[in-house]
């Protein structure tokens, strides 16, 4: 398992390129986020908010999306998204 961020504000951080494998990402504000190509496979991202983040290039195999908002995210070359996010 990765980092417990769970409910964290990272709000604008940047993260791109991170390794957040495992991590668990549920209720987190990441509203703005820099993400790009950052490794979310296996993450739970349930109820996160990504309003606006950008997520190119991240990889999200195997990561939890449920109920998160993803609403003007970048998900431009994102690896794992195969099912609907809606």
């Amino acid at each position: 398992t990765g980092a417990n961020l769970s409910g964290a504000n990272l709000s604008g951080a940047n993260l791109s390129g991170a390794n957040l494998y495992g991590a668990d990402l549920t209720g987190a504000d990441l509203t703005g986020a820099n993400l790009s190509g950052a490794n979310l496979s296996g993450a739970d991202l349930s109820g996160a908010d990504l309003t606006g983040a950008d997520l190119s290039r991240a990889n999200l195999t195997g990561a939890d999306l449920t109920g998160a908002n993803l609403s003007g995210a970048n998900l431009d070359g994102a690896k794992g998204l195969d099912h609907d996010l809606d």
